[in-house]
């Protein structure tokens, strides 16, 4: 890593702890979870692609089969609850959060050519620029998805039980890691402008030559 700053250290630290936040939180089945108090709970935990249920039956429907295990969400067996098992919100959380860890991916790449990218470089400013807005936008993404999930994720029209419900440390990660990338994005927006002062600054013609105002000239009389 070539010399940073400590508005540059502070950006990738910001950038790699949101990085490792979202991650855990995009695959890990622990966004709403069971509280445990009560015995043999049809829905035990549910993550953006995983859900874990016990004997569960659609209470909107009356079928013979009870599904019980861990599957992914789009599981073809689960055609028959679909309806129930993705809710409008619940997908329009998955599309918020699936593209606020694809900007966060897109964001990692840039802070590793950051990292080894000269102050001198041509394009410095601009890929500070771009990691910038890239996580702001990463932050907003993951932020909508976060809000609609809390909103409506432990409601009494899903999830049976729903008293019993709690949203998790998957959820949790979430939100942290959304709320991150602000920072992180800021970070590099504001080493951006310093990098341009600079830069201008360093462009700036200098004058070699200065006059001395000091003494008063001096003149020459000359006698005819």
């Amino acid at each position: 890593m070539g010399m940073k700053t400590k508005t540059g250290v502070a950006a990738i630290v910001v950038t790699a702890s949101a990085f490792l936040f979202i991650l855990l939180a995009f695959v890990t089945p622990y966004w709403l979870v069971n509280d445990g108090k009560i015995e043999n709970p049809n829905f035990e935990k549910i993550g953006l692609w995983e859900v874990c249920l016990r004997n569960f039956e659609d209470f909107r429907h009356h079928y013979d089969y009870k599904f019980t295990g861990c599957w992914w969400v789009f599981e073809e067996e689960y055609y028959i609850i679909d309806d129930f098992l993705l809710p409008g919100f619940f997908i329009v959380t998955q599309f918020f959060f699936t593209l606020c860890m694809t900007l966060v991916l897109v964001a990692a790449f840039l802070t590793w050519m950051y990292c080894f990218c000269s102050r001198d470089h041509d394009k410095y400013i601009l890929l500070l620029l771009s990691n910038g807005s890239n996580l702001i936008l990463a932050g907003i993404c993951g932020l909508i998805a976060v809000l609609i999930f809390g909103f409506n994720g432990d409601n009494r029209d899903w999830m049976p039980y729903w008293q019993h419900n709690d949203l998790s440390w998957s959820f949790g990660f979430a939100c942290v890691g959304s709320l991150l990338l602000l920072p992180a994005g800021a970070l590099f927006l504001v080493e951006a402008r310093r990098a341009k002062y600079r830069r201008l600054r360093g462009s700036a013609p200098q004058s070699h030559y200065s006059i001395d105002v000091s003494k008063p000239s001096s003149t020459t009389h000359t006698d005819i």
